[in-house]
């Protein structure tokens, strides 16, 4: 069969594991859109970013195949699910790989954080055009109905034109019934304010729990992610995976 014919093929993955809703709902309003592949996490791993597993083996198995999906579930991060299904089950480079929907923000600093980025940067190093999506909701049985025209609709746009080489989109999506419409943003900048629980001691060892509060520097900026989740829109950031700051190199050059 010629490869112009065949439809899109399409890569999924998540950090919050092969069993969560959010990736069951995604599967579901990408498969109108092409072949989906899927090779997620055995185990949820959020906060993992582009993490690898490089002290021990790693293994996948099949789940579950029917026509137009292949469902896979991988004992690594989700960078390693990204790495591994190139690896092995993917028959041809694909056309989109996604990550998501993600239970829980990932917009402004999260972006650093989040294994769900970590699956759509590692498919942006591919030279695949990638989109990690988000739901600002931690239920494990959260409502992604209002999102999911909204995820097929950008899924859609970035398989038709495509996006600029190392450049991915980090789309967030408020909890909300009825969602404004869509717009694209900038990273808001600030920082987690983290604070650690101590919440047991035996003999010499404490044990601490990882808590703390975002607190947004540019709150008044109507431009910025955090602006347009708050205001009900869908935010879309584009995101780069080169981290050169050119605007330094010729000051550094004097230095040097």
């Amino acid at each position: 069969m010629d490869k112009t014919n065949k439809r899109p093929l399409i890569l999924v993955s998540n950090d919050d594991g092969i069993t969560s809703k959010g990736i069951s709902e995604l599967i579901k309003y990408l498969r109108p859109l092409g072949e989906i592949v899927v090779m997620a996490p055995d185990t949820p791993r959020s906060g993992s970013a582009s993490a690898l597993t490089v002290t021990e083996p790693i293994s996948y198995r099949l789940l579950r195949r029917e026509v137009g999906l292949s469902v896979y579930k991988c004992s690594g991060t989700p960078a390693d699910c990204v790495k591994l299904a190139f690896h092995t089950v993917l028959d041809r480079k694909p056309d989109l790989v996604v990550g998501g929907i993600n239970h829980g923000d990932n917009s402004a600093v999260n972006v650093h954080y989040s294994g769900t980025m970590g699956v759509v940067i590692e498919g942006c190093l591919k030279g695949v055009p990638s989109i990690g999506f988000s739901l600002c909701s931690h239920e494990p049985n959260a409502d992604f109905e209002p999102a999911g025209s909204y995820v097929r609709k950008i899924a859609r746009m970035v398989l038709e034109k495509g996006l600029p080489a190392l450049t991915c989109l980090n789309v967030n999506i408020p909890d909300l019934k009825e969602l404004q419409g869509i717009k694209v943003c900038e990273q808001t900048k600030g920082q987690w304010v983290n604070e650690w629980e101590n919440f047991a001691h035996r003999g010499d060892s404490h044990y601490y729990w990882l808590t703390g509060n975002f607190e947004a520097t540019d709150n008044e900026n109507t431009k910025n992610d955090h602006w347009a989740l708050t205001n009900g829109w869908v935010a879309v950031t584009p995101v780069t995976v080169d981290v050169t700051a050119y605007g330094l190199i010729d000051e550094l050059n004097t230095w040097f």
